[in-house]
């Protein structure tokens, strides 16, 4: 089992119609047709959408990625019209809000990997490749690899794994010239956000990005862009390969929800139960720590 422990209810507002309840965003159409999208304080892990939200984390995404989008925009641009609340928006909606631009969603989630972890590693460990590109022996979790690479994923639903895909098989479901461009963008997007993170003390390990078409035909950035939820961030004076690194991340979550302390068997029939204060502190803390240091600007 998987999913949301309590699906929660949307809010109505006059003038918007809600599309979609994500793992952590709420979308909705407005009347001129745009989309807006609400980042919640909604966590998962484990496939399971959590029944403790962390304060403060739709804000922290949504900005972070609003300052992703500026140091991007020369190189693709982004979805966000507007940080403009709706008339007839809850007030707790400032600041996690954006009326973005409807597109044609390419239906692969675009990972670039610059590190070997996660899913990567246990590929790699089995058959010396991370979705059918050959590596190098002697990598270990945590390594960098020759040059990042493109490694994309087919879309799963809430409670369900993305699964890794070839670059064939891409080309295949999107045709080879979408197929190009996503690789093309992924990896041009992510070495420029690698070396910008690296100048401020962190590694980005990866990240995954979303693209779409708009009515124009041009390849558009759309979601969240290269925030904790999306990426996997380590403090580069902490690095050490072999061995799992710490991160700027929801790894707290992961960690204590897999511990005795739980007392939940993630593979069991139950869903997870609420999280302690210290670990939603601890978690909050890490999340506002990566947007500080990124951005270079305190969190209010």
């Amino acid at each position: 089992m998987s999913g949301f422990v309590e699906k929660p209810e949307p809010v109505q507002v006059p003038g918007l119609v809600h599309l979609h309840t994500g793992k952590v965003r709420e979308l909705y159409r407005n009347e001129a047709g745009e989309l807006v999208m609400v980042a919640t304080d909604r966590i998962s892990a484990h496939d399971w959408v959590l029944p403790t939200e962390i304060p403060d984390k739709g804000r922290v995404l949504t900005q972070l990625s609003l300052w992703w989008f500026e140091q991007l925009a020369d190189l693709v641009p982004g979805h966000v019209i507007s940080t403009e609340l709706p008339k007839g928006a809850p007030a707790d909606w400032a600041g996690r809000t954006t009326v973005c631009t409807p597109l044609q969603m390419v239906p692969v989630e675009a990972v670039a990997r610059g590190y070997l972890t996660g899913s990567g590693l246990t590929e790699y460990e089995q058959s010396r490749t991370v979705c059918g590109l050959a590596l190098p022996d002697g990598l270990v979790d945590g390594s960098e690899l020759p040059a990042p690479i493109f490694t994309p994923a087919t879309k799963a639903e809430v409670g369900e794994h993305d699964e890794n895909v070839s670059y064939e098989e891409v080309a295949r479901q999107v045709g080879a010239e979408t197929a190009a461009l996503l690789r093309q963008t992924t990896l041009a997007v992510y070495s420029r956000a690698r070396d910008i993170a690296r100048d401020r003390g962190i590694i980005l390990a990866d990240t995954k990005f979303e693209f779409g078409y708009d009515e124009k035909g041009t390849l558009v950035l759309g979601d969240e862009v290269l925030t904790p939820d999306s990426s996997r961030f380590w403090p580069a004076d902490e690095w050490r390969p072999g061995r799992r690194q710490p991160s700027y991340d929801k790894q707290t979550i992961r960690d204590w929800l897999t511990s005795d302390a739980s007392g939940w068997d993630r593979h069991g029939e139950q869903p997870p139960p609420e999280l302690p204060q210290e670990i939603v502190e601890r978690t909050r803390a890490r999340y506002i720590e990566v947007y500080e240091r990124l951005t270079g600007t305190p969190w209010q």
